[in-house]
């Protein structure tokens, strides 16, 4: 049987994520863009807290589905840095989705990811989206390629792109 809602637990955050200017899903400065802000937990877990809006819709009042896979890929590639000195991120190699219940936008959404193995250069990772009646509207899971952010856009992502701390408050803790 279907998992249809999140166990219901209260999460202590123990760190934020960076953001970048122009990344769709973390840009601070994209004006399309969804804004997210990633937040490390007690458990290992990374929380991406967003709000996405009519620009990110398929069908009127739901979020687009390659929107919530993109969501979900960045969520996942960025929880193997949890805890590493180094800017490491995944690079996606396999990504699968189950889409349970359209996605509304115009309200919070919870996005959750976790490493489920680690393979040395490789990882598995999982995660899901949480609407706000805690329902899981969407899972995932994936194969990604460890590699640091210089490996990947060289020095202008680490100059100009990234390390942007959002003036957000950082919060004690999040509800799943």
């Amino acid at each position: 049987m279907k998992k249809e809602h999140i166990d219901h637990r209260t999460l202590q955050v123990t760190g934020r994520q960076y953001n970048a200017r122009r990344c769709f899903v973390c840009g601070l400065d994209n004006p399309f863009g969804l804004h997210a802000h990633f937040y490390e937990t007690e458990t290992g877990e990374l929380v991406a807290l967003c709000t996405p809006d009519e620009r990110h819709q398929s069908y009127p009042h739901h979020l687009h589905g390659g929107i919530a896979s993109a969501l979900l890929d960045e969520t996942i590639g960025r929880a193997i840095s949890i805890g590493s000195t180094d800017t490491i991120w995944g690079v996606t190699m396999e990504l699968t989705l189950k889409y349970r219940r359209p996605v509304p936008y115009g309200e919070e959404i919870k996005v959750v990811g976790r490493i489920d193995r680690d393979r040395g250069r490789l990882f598995e990772g999982s995660g899901e989206i949480i609407l706000s009646d805690g329902s899981i509207a969407v899972t995932a899971k994936g194969l990604f390629m460890k590699q640091r952010a210089d490996q990947i856009a060289g020095d202008a992502f680490v100059e100009d792109e990234w390390g942007f701390i959002s003036d957000e408050p950082l919060p004690e803790t999040i509800e799943l």
